[in-house]
C-alpha cells in the first residue's frame, strides 16, 4: 500500500474536496492529497490557505457562507460521526426562525468525552440514529426534520419554535400526522403534547 506521505500533492484535488465542505479541510485530508505539515504551513504563510482552528484550514479565496462557523465545527468534531442536530437542524432544514446560542452537533455516547468548546453544545443520546434520521444539508449531515423535532421539543426550545417545526415539517410532507404522534409517544408525555399542538396548527 502507499504511504500517504508518498502521495504527489494535490491542489485541485484537495480544493474539490474543499469545495463541498464551504472551502475548508481538515489536515487529515490535507495529508490525503499530498498536503505536508510543511507544505500547509507554507501556504498559511503565503496567504493561500487560512488556518481555521487546531487541525482545521480553509481555502482563503472560497466564498464565505452563513453558515462557515457550523461547517467548521462540524468538521472538527468529527464528519463520520457527528451530526448537526437540534437548533442548527432546525436552521439548515429551514424549520424555524430560531437563533441557536451555539453549534449543536448529536454525537455517540462513545464520544461524549469530547473536549468542550465555546460556543458548541454536544449532545448524546438514547435513541440510536436509524437510517432515515440524517439527511445531508450544504454537505452536512444532519438530523432529518422528524427527528429534528422530536429533540428539540424534548430539550427545551421554546414551544413556539418546536410547533412552528412541526408545522413546517407537516406541510412539506416531510412526515405523516401518524409518524409524528407515534414517535412522540415514545419521547414522553410533554413531547407529544407539543407535537399535537404543532400538528393542530397546520
Amino acid at each position: 500500500m502507499c504511504d500517504m506521505d508518498d502521495v504527489k500533492p494535490d491542489a485541485v484535488g484537495l480544493f474539490g474536496l474543499a469545495s463541498e465542505q464551504m472551502g475548508h479541510f481538515t489536515a487529515e485530508q490535507a495529508r490525503a492529497y499530498g498536503m505536508s505539515k510543511q507544505l500547509v504551513a507554507h501556504h498559511i504563510a503565503t496567504g493561500r490557505f487560512i488556518h481555521v482552528r487546531r487541525g482545521l484550514y480553509r481555502f482563503r479565496d472560497y466564498p464565505s457562507s452563513p453558515h462557515d462557523e457550523m461547517m467548521a465545527v462540524w468538521l472538527a468534531a468529527g464528519r463520520e460521526t457527528a451530526v448537526v442536530s437540534h437548533e442548527s437542524a432546525l436552521v439548515l432544514l429551514d424549520l424555524s426562525d430560531v437563533v441557536p446560542y451555539a453549534v449543536h452537533l448529536l454525537v455517540p455516547r462513545s464520544r461524549r468525552g469530547l473536549a468542550r468548546t465555546w460556543g458548541v453544545a454536544l449532545h448524546t443520546t438514547r435513541y440510536a440514529l436509524a437510517p432515515g434520521d440524517v439527511v445531508t444539508r450544504e454537505g452536512m449531515r444532519v438530523t432529518a426534520p422528524l427527528r429534528t423535532v422530536l429533540d428539540v421539543a424534548e430539550t427545551g426550545t421554546a414551544s413556539e419554535q418546536v410547533i412552528m417545526a412541526v408545522e413546517q415539517t407537516k406541510r412539506r410532507g416531510w412526515a405523516t400526522d401518524a409518524l409524528l404522534r407515534e414517535r412522540a409517544r415514545s419521547r414522553g408525555t410533554r413531547v407529544a403534547e407539543l407535537i399535537e399542538r404543532g400538528l393542530q396548527g397546520a
